[in-house]
């Protein structure tokens, strides 16, 4: 057992199985709280545990899995392509939101960061949830954030904006796809990305481009933030 259980294939086909279940379970139930990325972690942890499997066994295909992080995140600009004619119509507030956006979630991190005393490590680790996970990661590593973490505020910021996001939009009546775009994105990058491409093909566009100006804004403002 031990050998099947450190082979990467166990890794792949946990996670593949898990995420599957957890698409079928909000398919079943139509609660946007049972978000299967949730369930899918419940359920490795689970087994993981039940089982007393390390979790270096089981990362040695899960490590595979996160290779395609930063591939996925590129196939991004092929919906980004498709609505270039509005990316020139309004490259100006799409700047200024994606850099409002990324300086409020960098700025209201350090606050509270700093009100509840938390240490730098903590600080540089929490800073950029908001990103995309192979930027996040880059960005605490350098400054000497615990990564572990930074994975985990990723993770539940993206759930956060996937399953808020479209009630949020019809409490605040955003009805423009572009505004509605861009603030998904900013504020919760692929996973919220996902969300904004079942509201809408604009909406999907716009969350796009704004997990790439965002991750590139929030780089250079880590620099002076953090």
């Amino acid at each position: 057992m031990a050998e099947l259980f450190e082979s990467p294939f166990f890794g792949i086909a946990l996670s593949v199985i898990a995420f599957w279940i957890g698409i079928r379970i909000q398919k079943k139930t139509g609660l946007v709280a049972c978000n299967p990325l949730i369930i899918a972690i419940v359920l490795i942890v689970g087994v993981l545990l039940v089982f007393r499997i390390p979790y270096e066994a089981y990362n040695q295909g899960g490590a595979l899995i996160n290779l395609f992080l930063a591939p996925a995140t590129a196939c991004l600009a092929v919906s980004i392509y498709t609505k270039v004619e509005l990316l020139k119509q309004n490259w100006l507030p799409i700047l200024v939101g994606c850099a409002v956006g990324s300086l409020t979630s960098m700025g209201s991190v350090y606050a509270l960061c700093r009100l509840f005393r938390l240490d730098e490590s903590l600080t540089a680790a929490l800073m950029p949830k908001s990103v995309t996970t192979p930027i996040a990661v880059s960005i605490a590593g350098s400054h000497g954030g615990i990564t572990s973490i930074t994975v985990v505020a990723v993770i539940l910021t993206g759930i956060l904006g996937s399953i808020l996001a479209p009630t949020l939009i019809r409490v605040f009546r955003v009805r423009d796809p572009l505004t509605a775009g861009l603030a998904i994105g900013a504020c919760s990058h692929a996973v919220g990305t996902s969300k904004a491409l079942e509201l809408g093909e604009t909406e999907g566009a716009m969350s796009g481009l704004a997990i790439g100006a965002c991750g590139i804004l929030t780089v250079l403002f880590s620099m002076f933030l953090m």
